[in-house]
């Protein structure tokens, strides 16, 4: 698996994900990286198949426009997303890139669009839902603390502490984690009853 962590403009993180077999490739986020993301799929001569975009905001979806009217790409959002799509998915959607499978995890609660990936249950893209050593923000429109604690605690804590995770800013110490790092570490993940959360995310 060909795998890329990019940052080059502000504090947000892009990623390519291709098969290294057929060279079919896919930009999670392309927010303000769209030049380092061309330099690099046309460097390694790979096909871009599908733009996903972990949810609707701006700073995410920068980008797409470039990058599909260059290559052709798929825009890929939840069925939710206001924004353009041309492939709308829910929770536990697959979609194959090679052999790669791309399972997506429905993760309310930054929006009501926000999903997480999961590449080959191996490595986990959580956008704005979970960064290193902290959470998503639950007060812009469509934010919601309720939701955020469901699928932190009851979906993307369930997953195995193996799984690597790369979040969609540089918020942490390290760009990337782990599921068992972040259960162990992450504030914003210690056990707390549903109302202790609520309250929790209304604090100043």
């Amino acid at each position: 698996m060909f795998f890329r962590q990019i940052q080059q403009h502000s504090d947000n993180f892009s990623y390519i994900i291709a098969d290294e077999a057929t060279c079919e490739a896919v930009v999670v986020d392309p927010s303000y990286n769209a030049d380092e993301i061309i330099k690099v799929i046309k460097n390694e001569k790979l096909q871009l198949k599908y733009i996903i975009n972990t949810h609707g905001h701006s700073d995410h979806t920068a980008g797409n426009s470039e990058l599909q009217s260059l290559f052709g790409a798929k825009l890929v959002a939840h069925k939710q997303s206001k924004t353009q799509y041309d492939v709308s998915v829910e929770e536990g959607d697959v979609l194959k890139v090679g052999k790669i499978n791309l399972k997506f995890i429905h993760t309310p609660g930054h929006t009501a669009d926000s999903v997480c990936l999961l590449v080959d249950n191996q490595k986990l893209l959580t956008g704005d839902t979970l960064f290193v050593g902290e959470c998503g923000r639950t007060d812009f429109p469509g934010g919601n603390s309720k939701n955020m604690y469901e699928s932190l605690f009851n979906k993307l804590l369930k997953l195995n502490d193996s799984v690597e995770v790369y979040p969609g800013h540089d918020y942490g110490n390290k760009p990337s984690s782990t599921i068992g790092e972040e259960r162990r570490s992450n504030y914003t993940l210690q056990p707390r009853s549903l109302q202790d959360f609520i309250e929790f995310m209304s604090q100043p």
